[in-house]
């Protein structure tokens, strides 16, 4: 079998490369021909969220488009097609269309409310040709949808009866907690995040200028965001890469994870919270969506939903190390039994090969 992935980013971007690129060396084992195809280059990624840049950003979404067109002109020679989120990122559904009129099988995967209308900042411009709308329709005419959790698989049964649920994933060999933690006085809370939710953990600047004035020793890092949130002390801000990743993370002693709750969140798949579990970090987030599932209050972590439960089970954290080990610990094997790559890799082989014989069988 021959099958074609089409994602929206490189491997920066964390969406594909835990949904899509995670499971591929699997499917070579089991004899898969597959070929990644992103729409957003390395080169165009570097400068798609940053603010202006609006030259770089044209002669770039040209070389995509030119890509894609290829793309398209090469459907035939698989024997299934696998969009991640979508091919195109705005307009119609047009390489779906083209899939559909070839009769050619299609599984497409999602794990955001994609359905609803949002746009990054620096891009807002964009939203004009945005059109969420279509999302039904690729649904509508897939042979199988995979959706990263119930939410966004109750949405998609109202067009397609054929959805499984495989939630985000973790490659538990690679991201893996340090055997010796470091021996330092001070104690970091961290994040990890991104442009689009700076803004949620810019939520918690009440509840860390409580715990900087109570405990001296407690400093602040955000990860992937180059603006700190002011008046904060000992709060440093630099920006994601994906070859610091591993190492920025593991410097974390508690992790944290605030959002508010609303349909866009409802809709996402808790994968910062299973990057903490996943390095054995204790870890506190909002009471939203996915996270009551990952996140069992003082089992494996804390869920905290106003800033005097933040800073009560800060406090906890930051007080007791055995606590921390505990949580942590408890986080790592819900982990690995539930949300590990090698947990759902046979399921996500089982829905690519259903799809394409539903799809030999149609033709």
């Amino acid at each position: 079998m021959k099958v074609l992935f089409l994602v929206p980013y490189p491997t920066e971007g964390a969406s594909n490369r835990v949904r899509i690129e995670q499971y591929l060396p699997y499917l070579t084992e089991r004899g898969i021909e597959w070929t990644l195809r992103p729409f957003v280059s390395s080169a165009f990624y570097q400068v798609l969220y940053q603010r202006g840049r609006a030259g770089p950003k044209v002669m770039h979404f040209g070389l995509s488009c030119l890509r894609r067109l290829m793309d398209l002109l090469r459907l035939r020679t698989y024997d299934l097609v696998v969009v991640h989120r979508e091919a195109f990122p705005v307009g119609p559904p047009w390489i779906e269309v083209v899939a559909h009129w070839l009769d050619l099988p299609v599984v497409f995967d999602f794990d955001d409310a994609i359905f609803l209308s949002n746009t990054s900042e620096p891009n807002t411009y964009i939203e004009r040709f945005k059109r969420p709308g279509k999302v039904a329709t690729i649904i509508g005419w897939s042979q199988e949808v995979i959706a990263g959790n119930a939410f966004l698989a109750h949405f998609a049964r109202q067009f397609n009866p054929n959805v499984t649920v495989i939630p985000s994933a973790i490659d538990t060999d690679y991201y893996q907690p340090l055997e010796e933690p470091p021996r330092r006085k001070e104690i970091v809370i961290g994040w990890i995040g991104s442009h689009s939710t700076r803004k949620f953990v810019a939520t918690l600047k009440p509840a860390f200028q409580v715990l900087a004035t109570r405990y001296p020793d407690v400093r602040f890092e955000l990860v992937g965001t180059e603006h700190p949130i002011t008046e904060v002390p000992r709060l440093t801000a630099r920006l994601w890469r994906l070859d610091r990743e591993l190492a920025d993370v593991r410097g974390f002693d508690i992790g944290v994870m605030p959002m508010p709750d609303d349909l866009w969140t409802q809709g996402k798949c808790g994968f910062k919270a299973i990057l903490y579990q996943a390095l054995g970090l204790p870890l506190i987030c909002s009471p939203v969506g996915v996270n009551r599932d990952i996140v069992h209050d003082g089992v494996n972590g804390f869920l905290a939903d106003s800033t005097e439960e933040w800073v009560e089970k800060l406090s906890r954290l930051v007080e007791d190390a055995d606590l921390r080990r505990t949580l942590g610990d408890k986080g790592r094997q819900s982990v690995e039994a539930r949300y590990s790559v090698r947990a759902h890799q046979d399921n996500f082989l089982a829905v690519l090969e259903r799809a394409a014989r539903t799809g030999r069988r149609s033709r």
